[in-house]
């Protein structure tokens, strides 16, 4: 059986790691952020503790193995989508994860749950950056151009994305009164992006453009 002061450091320690990860994702105003993070290392601590209690000796994990279960209708919460993009990923990793940590603090394998509360971070400040340089490598974003009624136009713009070296799929193309209206989805890197934005800006011929 767990003591009471036992029980007191482990809740300490949870508190101080969930603490800490929950800093980093309060400054970069994440939606799970400082109190939240705090409360889900805090909760899935106390129930891994209670499960020695309740569970018995004989079978301690019968709270604690539906922490993982009851961890992911929090982390389905930040999911979202828009504008063809998911957002929140890293947020419900992160809830994931310290569930996890605070799992192993309950369980009093302080050593493992603090090393991974380090490495979390490092992952979450230190990759940024890198992360950041991949994204100007390779970015995938919608275009939409509008323009005078003219059956060579769209092939035209796909000319333009082809010598700018972006890569495309046609998503719609319709024309309504004397306007055609193209989408598209197109990737490449930031560099390629902004050349093509800035030549079809300069374009006279293009009525409405959205990227």
């Amino acid at each position: 059986m767990v003591s009471m002061g036992t029980m007191l450091i482990r809740i300490g320690l949870a508190i101080l790691v969930g603490g800490a990860i929950g800093a980093e994702r309060e400054y970069r105003s994440k939606s799970a952020g400082f109190r939240t993070i705090i409360l889900i290392t805090l909760g899935s601590c106390l129930f891994t503790i209670f499960s020695t209690f309740i569970g018995g000796p004989g079978n301690p994990d019968r709270i604690a193995s539906n922490i993982v279960t009851g961890i992911g209708f929090l982390g389905a919460g930040v999911i979202f989508k828009s504008d063809n993009r998911v957002s929140g990923l890293t947020t419900a990793a992160i809830i994931w994860a310290s569930a996890a940590m605070g799992m192993g603090i309950g369980a009093g394998q302080y050593l493992y749950a603090i090393s991974a509360c380090i490495i979390a971070l490092l992952v979450l400040m230190l990759f940024t950056k890198l992360e950041n340089k991949i994204d100007k490598l390779n970015q995938t974003r919608d275009y939409k151009i509008v323009c005078a009624y003219d059956d060579e136009k769209i092939g035209y713009y796909e000319k333009r994305l082809k010598q700018n070296h972006l890569r495309f799929k046609r998503n719609t193309q319709s024309r309504k009164a004397n306007d055609l209206t193209g989408t598209w989805i197109v990737q490449g890197s930031e560099k390629n992006h902004e050349r093509f934005i800035d030549e079809i800006l300069n374009d006279e011929t293009v009525k409405e453009f959205e990227f």
